[in-house]
C-alpha cells in the first residue's frame, strides 16, 4: 500500500513538472509568424497578433493583443482590434511532435468598426479576398499548423486560398465585443452596440455554419439573432448567405440612431420575426410593438400599444425596400401600409400608401396626440369611424401625407360649440348641448412641417346645418378657416330673417375660426355677410340709401358693433 502511495505521488510529481516545465519547454512564439502569415492569407488583410503563450491546463494558446488592418479604402485604422486572442488546440500534437491542430478561437473585448460607402459596399466586403499581402509567403516553422476539421478539402499546392480553404475552426468566438456601425466619408454619429457576444459552430469559409449572437442596442434594449450563414461569399462577404430569427426587446427608437431625431419619432420597441438573405436581397416578416409612439415633433406618447404585422424584401446593393405587407392596428382599429422605402442617403425616405376603412374612433382616438393632433381643451371624440386613403412620401425629418379623411358618426364630447359660436348664435338660435354631435365630417387634408392644409372641408353638425370650407393649422396649432354655415330651417331666426341672413330652408353665414386648436375662435365673417346680402337685398337700385345703411347697421349690432349715426 504504502510503495502503491509513493507511485502516485512520483506520478503526480513528474506531472507538476510537467505542467510547470512544459511553456518553456515549447516555444509557441516559434508559431507566431506562420499564424499571422495563415490568417492574413485567410481574411485578406494584414494580421498582427501578441506574444503567444500555452495554457496546459484549458489546452489553449493566448495572445495578448490582435489586430486586423482595415480594406485600405477605408482608412488604415485597424478593422478588429482585441484584448486578447485564445486559440484552443490539440495538445498531444503540440508536446510530441510540435503541430498545431487548431479546435477553436475566441476574441475578447475585441473593437469592431463596420463601415458602410455611398456606394452600398462595406468595409468588410472583401474580408477573405486574396490580397498582394496574403499572398507573401509564409515563414518556415517547427511544424506546419493544420486545422482541427481533417475532413476538410485538400488544398492545391501554392493557392493563395489554401489556408482559407482548409480553415475550419469547431467553435469560433466573440465575447464582451464593442460594435461601431457607421457611413463612411460622413459626419453623422455611427451606432455603437455594446456586450456583443457571438457563437459559430463548425466554422468553415466553404460551408454553411450555425450561429448565435446577441447585443446590447444603440441606447437601449437587446438583439438576438439564431440561424446559419455561409458558405462566405468569396467576391464579397457582405453577400454572405444568411438565415435567422430575430428577437428585439426594449429599442428606444429616439435614442437608437435609426430614425432623425428631428422627425420627432420616439417610441419603445419590441420585435419578433425572420430573416433570410441570399446574398443580393433579403426577406423579412414578423410582428412589432410599439408603446409610447410619438410620430411628431409636437406629439404626446400614446396611451395604448400600436402593432405591426408586417413583411418586406430589401435589395442590398441598391438599399430600398417594399413593404409587401403592413397591419398597423390599435385595438380593434386595423389600418394596410404599403409601398417603398429608401435607405441609401443621410436619412429614409418613404413612398407609401395608408388605407384605413371604418375605423373604430375609440381605438383611434388615443392616437390623435401622437401624430400632434389636438382638440379642444377638454374634449375627446367618442364614436364612430374613420376612413382614409393616404400617402405618405419623403424624408422621414420632412414627410409630407395627402389625401381624404372622413369622421362619420361620432360626436366631440365635451365641447359645446352652440357656446363657442355665441355670436353667430345671435342670429341662428343655435344650441348643441355640452357635447356636439357629428354626423360627417370629411375633407381633403395636406399635412407636412410648415403645416396642416385642410380643403374641401364638409362638416354637418344636426343640431346647426353644413359647415364648408378650407384653412390651415399651423405648426404652433394656430387655426386660420374660412367656413360658412348653412344653417337648417329651424335654426333661423326672425332677427335673422330681418338682418338678411335667413330664407329659404335654412340661412346661410360665412365665418372665420381663428385661435388655437386647443381654443378655437369663432368669428363672423362681416364684410362677406355684408357683400352677399347687400348684393342680394339691395341691388343696384339703391347703392347707398338710408335703407342700405339700415341694413349694415343691423347686421353689425348684431355682433356688438356699434352702429353707425
Amino acid at each position: 500500500m504504502k510503495r502503491a502511495l509513493k507511485i502516485v505521488a512520483i506520478v503526480i510529481g513528474v506531472l507538476i513538472v510537467v505542467v510547470l516545465a512544459l511553456p518553456f519547454i515549447v516555444n509557441v512564439n516559434n508559431f507566431r509568424p506562420r499564424i499571422e502569415a495563415e490568417l492574413t492569407t485567410a481574411l485578406g488583410r494584414k494580421v498582427s497578433i501578441g506574444d503567444l503563450s500555452l495554457s496546459l491546463w484549458s489546452g489553449s494558446l493566448a495572445a495578448d493583443d490582435i489586430a486586423i488592418a482595415d480594406d485600405p479604402a477605408f482608412g488604415n485604422m485597424p478593422f478588429i482590434r482585441a484584448k486578447s486572442l485564445d486559440v484552443g488546440v490539440e495538445m498531444m500534437p503540440l508536446i510530441f511532435s510540435k503541430t498545431l491542430h487548431i479546435t477553436d478561437l475566441t476574441l475578447t473585448q475585441p473593437q469592431v468598426t463596420l463601415l458602410r460607402a455611398r456606394s452600398g459596399r462595406w468595409n468588410f466586403s472583401t474580408l477573405g479576398n486574396a490580397s498582394p499581402q496574403a499572398k507573401q509567403p509564409a515563414p518556415p516553422t517547427p511544424a506546419p499548423p493544420a486545422a482541427a476539421q481533417k475532413s476538410s478539402p485538400p488544398a492545391e499546392s501554392g493557392s493563395d486560398q489554401s489556408f482559407q480553404q482548409n480553415l475550419s475552426v469547431g467553435k469560433l468566438s466573440i465575447k464582451d465585443g464593442v460594435v461601431s456601425i457607421g457611413d463612411s466619408g460622413t459626419s453623422a454619429k455611427p451606432r455603437v452596440y455594446k456586450n456583443v457576444n457571438v457563437t459559430v459552430k463548425n466554422f468553415a469559409f466553404t460551408s454553411q455554419f450555425p450561429f448565435t449572437l446577441s447585443a446590447d442596442l444603440p441606447g437601449g434594449g437587446t438583439l438576438k439573432l439564431e440561424g446559419t450563414g455561409g458558405p462566405i461569399n468569396p467576391n464579397d462577404a457582405a453577400a454572405t448567405p444568411l438565415q435567422a430569427k430575430i428577437n428585439v426587446k426594449g429599442l428606444d427608437v429616439a435614442a437608437s440612431g435609426f430614425v432623425d431625431p428631428s422627425s420627432g419619432i420616439s417610441g419603445i420597441a419590441n420585435f419578433d420575426g425572420t430573416l433570410t438573405s441570399d446574398g443580393k436581397q433579403a426577406s423579412s416578416s414578423g410582428n412589432a410593438a410599439a408603446d409610447k409612439l410619438k410620430l411628431s415633433p409636437k406629439g404626446s406618447p400614446a396611451q395604448k400599444r400600436v402593432n405591426l404585422q408586417y413583411a418586406t424584401t430589401y435589395d442590398l446593393q441598391k438599399q430600398t425596400g417594399r413593404l409587401t405587407q403592413g397591419d398597423v392596428s390599435v385595438g380593434k382599429a386595423v389600418a394596410k401600409l404599403s409601398g417603398t422605402y429608401d435607405l441609401n442617403g443621410d436619412t429614409a425616405a418613404l413612398n407609401m400608401k395608408l388605407n384605413a376603412d371604418n375605423m373604430p374612433v375609440d381605438d383611434l382616438e388615443t392616437m390623435l396626440p401622437p401624430l400632434g393632433v389636438t382638440l379642444p381643451s377638454g374634449s375627446s371624440l367618442q364614436g364612430g369611424t374613420l376612413s382614409s386613403d393616404l400617402t405618405i412620401a419623403g424624408p422621414v425629418s420632412k414627410l409630407v401625407i395627402t389625401g381624404p379623411v372622413k369622421l362619420a358618426d361620432t360626436k366631440l364630447h365635451g365641447f359645446d360649440m352652440g357656446s363657442k359660436m355665441s355670436a353667430i348664435s345671435a342670429l341662428a338660435g343655435i344650441k348643441t348641448g355640452q357635447d356636439t354631435a357629428i354626423q360627417v365630417f370629411s375633407s381633403n387634408v395636406h399635412v407636412a412641417p410648415s403645416g396642416i392644409q385642410t380643403e374641401n372641408v364638409n362638416l354637418v353638425v344636426p343640431s346647426i346645418g353644413t359647415l364648408t370650407g378650407a384653412g390651415t393649422v399651423s405648426p404652433e396649432n394656430a387655426l386660420d378657416y374660412k367656413m360658412t354655415a348653412s344653417l337648417n330651417s329651424t335654426g333661423v331666426s326672425t332677427l335673422s330673417q330681418f338682418a338678411g341672413v335667413g330664407g329659404g330652408k335654412g340661412g346661410s353665414i360665412p365665418f372665420f375660426i381663428q385661435g388655437t386648436a386647443a381654443n378655437p375662435k369663432f368669428v363672423p365673417d362681416v364684410k362677406g355677410m355684408l357683400g352677399s346680402q347687400l348684393g342680394n337685398r339691395l341691388g343696384s337700385q339703391i347703392p347707398g340709401g338710408q335703407n342700405g345703411q339700415n341694413v349694415v347697421n343691423s347686421i353689425t349690432g348684431l355682433f356688438g358693433k356699434k352702429k353707425k349715426q
